[in-house]
């Protein structure tokens, strides 16, 4: 059922609002994805702080275009949504993990990130950086390493002191 003139005017705010709030915006084809699927995709997103919201592409670009984002606007195959948060790496990196488990039925096309398109190779190349706990975990281990092997190197040779 086609949308009506008021609709179309709240999703054009809604993705405004979207463009204008969100630190990162990832573009989003989903193709073939059941309902089951779909509610999948939206509970483990929501629960990562990630919004999802599918608009007409015809709408996505006019928002787009009204958001004066720079750099040129990526293509927009099949059905259309958007993955947003206030986190900047949490929208690419949740949808690519549906992207592996749904075997291309969502696959990231674009998005917006620091303020500029980037093409499908950036943002992919964004959601595979780990999370901020790991992250912060593997710099833990990171500033471990030295002292772990000083305290090592010392009891070698506290060994060979006593021997």
């Amino acid at each position: 059922m086609p949308k009506t003139k008021v609709q179309k005017k709240e999703s054009l705010e809604k993705l405004g609002q979207i463009i204008k709030d969100s630190l990162t915006v990832t573009f989003v084809n989903f193709h073939g994805l059941s309902a089951n699927d779909t509610s999948a995709l939206r509970k483990g997103l929501s629960s990562a702080e990630v919004g999802f919201f599918v608009s007409k592409k015809k709408l996505a670009k006019k928002a787009l275009a009204e958001a004066k984002v720079s750099g040129e606007t990526p293509e927009l195959p099949g059905e259309f949504a958007v993955a947003f948060g206030k986190d900047q790496i949490a929208p690419a990196r949740e949808v690519f993990v549906f992207q592996k488990k749904f075997d291309g039925k969502v696959s990231i096309v674009g998005g917006i990130f620091e303020g500029a398109f980037v093409a499908k190779e950036k943002m992919l190349a964004i959601a595979e950086i780990p999370g901020r706990k790991v992250l912060e975990g593997q710099f833990v281990n990171l500033i471990n390493s030295p002292l772990q092997g000083f305290v090592m190197a010392l009891s070698e040779i506290a060994k060979k002191k006593t021997a």
